[in-house]
């Protein structure tokens, strides 16, 4: 009964040794794909960013209408006049941002700075909108977009 009893815990003992091993490696084999999908993440971040095109000029439109189209290079003070009522969008250091606004709501104001092309602050109450191009807006219907025989 006795030599039962040591060869259950010796078996015991190596069946130990065994999840210890298992679980070391499940760990390894863990940490190798956390590695990975950082490291991927990583690099998607970086094409991202590198593909993502800055803005030239800032137009803007009151009503549908082009109101002014702004270089981004230039720091400058823009006062707006929309429907029923004021806007002051300011540029400089390469970013645009609306600083006042009197609407009742000022989400337009919250909405930050932008610069990179396609980005865009609304104000829906006088119906604004300013958005970050990459050509100068003035001679957008200037250009051939193809030619046809």
């Amino acid at each position: 009964m006795r030599s039962l009893i040591v060869l259950y815990k010796s078996i015991g003992n190596g069946c130990g040794k065994m999840k210890q091993q298992s679980n070391k490696r499940q760990i390894r084999t863990d940490m190798i794909l956390l590695i990975s999908l950082v490291l991927i993440g990583a690099v998607i971040l970086a094409a991202v960013l590198m593909s993502s095109q800055g803005g030239a000029y800032v137009e803007i439109r009151v009503d549908g209408k082009l109101y002014g189209s702004y270089s981004l290079s230039q720091n400058q003070t823009v006062d707006i006049n929309g429907i029923g009522g004021q806007n002051r969008l300011i540029i400089e250091n390469g970013q645009a941002y609306m600083q006042e606004a009197d609407c009742p709501d000022k989400l337009c104001v919250k909405q930050g700075n932008i610069s990179m092309k396609g980005q865009s602050i609304i104000c829906l109450p006088h119906k604004v909108v300013a958005e970050i191009v990459a050509y100068d807006g003035a001679n957008e219907n200037d250009s051939v977009d193809i030619i046809v025989k």
